[in-house]
């Protein structure tokens, strides 16, 4: 005999939610909704009450000493989830204010009992607790006081046949208050402004009886209401990091669309892996990927450009926007200086599926860590980490460029210690001939695979890379002194 309960799971209606939560909020549970002002508390609650709403289940939403109903639907009004022909009939609003401000918590509580009676609703929401226990402080004690209220509130809120939701401001720094204790699910937001970008992030803190997928994850408010970016799972079932690349990739290699630079990478990228190009301002970076793209649309292989230059070369928009208008290649092309590398994961990963992509390109890291905000660029190292890793997962090829100084006496990869994430690794750089600057350029790595370790020179001709012989005096080229061999960017 089976005793266990089933708890049925309610879509939020808020994309990316449920995936955190678990697949969705229990249904009679008891939720907090908390965080700093302005985080977006009450637009997370009416999206999902609109989302949950019918005549057939009906929503209560109760408001306090907050924003009155009229003042706060002339707002949430402008969101796409808002849907006009549900007020007063899946959705009432009731507005507690005038017993809350006289400070009589017992006929708050019976009013919020009386309506609940009448209506039967499917869904309970309260806004704001916050306010009552700031008005509680200012009223006399010889009525039910606040603490008493919040615990009599919570009960009544676990009690009904409802998903119940209880909203109001929480510093963190603060002692919680007893109510988190009874809660069902605990949803925290903040908010960060760093310059001149903010960063809204989003934590299940508590979900009883699922399991929630941890961690801070970023949100966005746009016209469309909530949209959030779930942290990318790095999953460690697949053996160390070097196992799992071999694993993932396949015999298969596939051409880089650059005449002898297959050679050059022992035949070809082999399929699945990651390639880092590397080189300095001017030396082909982008030409190089542009190719790598191309070469896949030639052979019907559908690909993906992310870019976060500023300002790409005419010549390579020109190309990249014929193989755009074929359909064979997604571009992701932004400037904003808000984002989070979850943000573009899941842009990414949603479109790779859309495509079937076999081909991705992300030019460049540094315009990527400069498109990132501010508090996200301290862990951007582990950030990279985490989406090579979920590429990688997906099977697809990959090409990073990234920018570098030339230094002329030493090899680095990256600034960003990011050589050891990739399979492969393609420096260039200039060298010094007859007083002219020469453009050469090196496979450094291919991992389980022979590969030349020539230096080469090449030429960037009518938007194109042409390889030429190999660079004969390779030692004079670094100044007599010794390769860097250890330190961040360096080859381990």
């Amino acid at each position: 005999m089976n005793d266990k309960v089933t708890i049925q799971q309610l879509a939020t209606g808020v994309p990316g939610l449920d995936a955190i939560l678990g697949g969705g909020l229990p249904e009679f549970s008891f939720n907090l909704i908390v965080g700093t002002p302005g985080s977006g508390k009450t637009t997370l609650a009416h999206q999902i009450m609109f989302a949950l709403a019918t005549p057939e289940r009906p929503a209560l939403f109760f408001t306090m000493l907050g924003e009155p109903p009229l003042k706060m639907l002339r707002y949430q009004q402008q969101f796409s989830f808002f849907d006009a022909g549900k007020i007063n009939t899946a959705i009432h609003f009731v507005n507690l204010s005038d017993d809350v401000s006289i400070g009589n918590f017992d006929k708050v509580l019976a009013r919020i009992a009386a309506e609940v009676e009448a209506y039967s609703p499917a869904f309970v929401f309260v806004d704001s607790f916050r306010s009552v226990m700031l008005e509680a402080g200012r009223q006399a004690q010889d009525k039910l006081n606040l603490q008493q209220f919040i615990q009599q509130l919570g009960t009544h809120l676990t009690g009904w046949q409802a998903t119940t939701f209880l909203i109001g401001e929480y510093v963190s720094e603060g002692p919680p208050p007893a109510i988190f204790t009874v809660a069902d699910g605990l949803l925290a937001l903040e908010q960060h402004i760093s310059r001149n970008s903010m960063v809204r992030k989003l934590q299940i803190l508590k979900m009883r009886g699922q399991a929630t997928r941890p961690g801070m994850h970023t949100f966005r408010i746009t016209g469309d209401g909530f949209e959030v970016f779930p942290a990318a799972i790095v999953r460690d079932d697949r053996g160390t990091p070097d196992d799992a690349n071999q694993a993932v990739a396949s015999k298969e290699r596939l051409s880089m669309g650059v005449p002898g630079l297959d050679d050059m990478l022992g035949g070809g990228l082999p399929a699945g892996y990651s390639l880092l190009v590397a080189g300095p301002s001017g030396s082909g970076k982008t030409i190089l990927a542009t190719a790598f793209l191309a070469e896949g649309v030639r052979l019907g292989e559908a690909g993906i450009m992310v870019a976060f230059e500023q300002t790409p070369s005419q010549s390579r928009t020109r190309t990249i926007n014929d193989m755009v208008g074929t359909g064979q290649l997604g571009l992701i092309n932004t400037r904003a200086l808000d984002l989070s590398i979850d943000e573009i994961v899941q842009r990414l990963v949603d479109l790779i599926h859309q495509m079937q992509a076999r081909r991705v390109v992300i030019d460049s890291l540094s315009g990527f860590e400069l498109a990132v905000a501010p508090s996200f660029r301290e862990d951007f190292r582990e950030s990279l980490f985490r989406m090579v890793a979920v590429l990688s997962g997906l099977g697809v090829t990959v090409l990073m460029t990234s920018e570098l100084e030339d230094r002329y006496t030493d090899l680095r990869f990256s600034p960003y210690g990011s050589a050891f994430l990739t399979d492969a690794i393609i420096v260039q750089r200039y060298i010094e001939v007859d007083s002219r600057l020469k453009r050469v350029m090196a496979v450094v790595k291919v991992r389980g695979s022979a590969h030349s370790d020539e230096l080469r020179q090449y030429e960037i001709v009518d938007g194109g890379t042409v390889i030429g012989k190999p660079v004969p005096d390779y030692e004079g080229i670094l100044g007599g002194r010794p390769t860097q061999t250890s330190g961040p960017g360096s080859i381990d």
